[in-house]
């Protein structure tokens, strides 16, 4: 196995993948109408106690748990993918790491935005309709609607759908979207399919699960502007933090010590105190007071005498003189 491969895919992109965010084109309209229709068509049938609430008792009468029951383990177990808390911590993970990786918080803005559309939509329809569960029906054959039951529609199918739908509705190549769509439709049917084998959900809270799931999915693209501008803001706000970390804060404390000097400076100023003090300059100290203009540009290194000007042996004579 190559680890340069693996070590590549650890490490941040250059820059956000350039691919455009999924928009809302008449293809996915008309899916999200004919959703929207097969869910009004759902509760429909129930509220009348149709044939679909028969086929729900024929279905619990029947009991698929003890009908197989070598299969109860291990769908035990399976169902998890359906709950929102282990599921929302796993995909979350996962795309806080993408979220890093291509430096931009998109993935995971878009993951809260469809929990949020989910538990605000399925959990008022839950609570508005109060559908009781088969394991509390009171009344054989009745619909169990507006009692004390929230579970219409099924919420583990509902967060299946949404939850493994969201990596393909974020997926950047057409390849990998058809690969995890394939993957997040298996997950969400075989939920649907376990609750209802545990007796869990009647089969029409199945399938108002996967509708009310796939509206969600459907209806992102209409939130895209509003994450695009969260997504700005949070992008501003962690510029300015970079930047704010990296400016000294105002009236720290500058290091102890003495101020530098410059070096001809601090020799011209030791110069002058072992003067003060009869102690002979030195030769460098000589060539640096050596600024006037008469100074002669060929000194002798070597102190003056006591009593001695500075000035030539042989002092220039007036003009004239003799």
């Amino acid at each position: 196995m190559r680890t340069d491969r693996l070590l590549a895919r650890l490490e941040q992109e250059p820059a956000p993948p350039d691919a455009p965010a999924p928009g809302m084109s008449r293809t996915r309209a008309a899916l999200l109408w004919a959703t929207l229709g097969f869910y009004a068509a759902i509760v429909a049938a129930v509220l009348s106690t149709s044939w679909l609430v028969r086929l729900d008792w024929q279905v619990m009468l029947f009991r698929p748990y003890k009908q197989w029951p070598e299969m109860h383990a291990f769908l035990d177990y399976f169902v998890v993918l359906g709950q929102r808390g282990p599921t929302a911590a796993l995909v979350a993970a996962w795309l806080g790491w993408r979220s890093w990786r291509q430096r931009t918080p998109r993935p995971l803005l878009v993951m809260a935005c469809a929990l949020l559309l989910l538990n605000v939509t399925v959990g008022a329809a839950k609570l508005g309709m109060g559908r009781e569960g088969p394991h509390y029906a009171t009344v054989m054959g009745s619909n169990e609607m507006f009692l004390t039951g929230d579970i219409f529609p099924s919420g583990h199918t509902a967060n299946a759908v949404v939850t493994w739908g969201i990596l393909a509705y974020l997926a950047t190549t057409p390849r990998a979207r058809r690969a995890l769509s394939v993957i997040a439709a298996l997950c969400a049917l075989g939920v649907g399919a376990t609750t209802v084998y545990l007796g869990t959900h009647w089969v029409s809270d199945v399938l108002l699960g996967w509708a009310a799931g796939l509206l969600i999915l459907l209806a992102l693209p209409w939130c895209e502007p509003l994450i695009t501008r969260v997504e700005r803001i949070v992008l501003g706000l962690w510029g300015y933090a970079l930047g704010a970390a990296s400016r000294p804060r105002a009236g720290a404390l500058r290091p102890l010590g003495p101020t530098p000097r410059p070096v001809a400076a601090s020799a011209r100023v030791a110069d002058e105190q072992r003067a003060v003090a009869g102690e002979p300059a030195r030769i460098g100290a000589i060539r640096l007071r050596a600024t006037g203009p008469h100074a002669h540009p060929h000194q002798p290194d070597h102190p003056a005498h006591p009593g001695h000007t500075g000035h030539p042996e042989h002092p220039v004579r007036p003009v004239g003189s003799h």
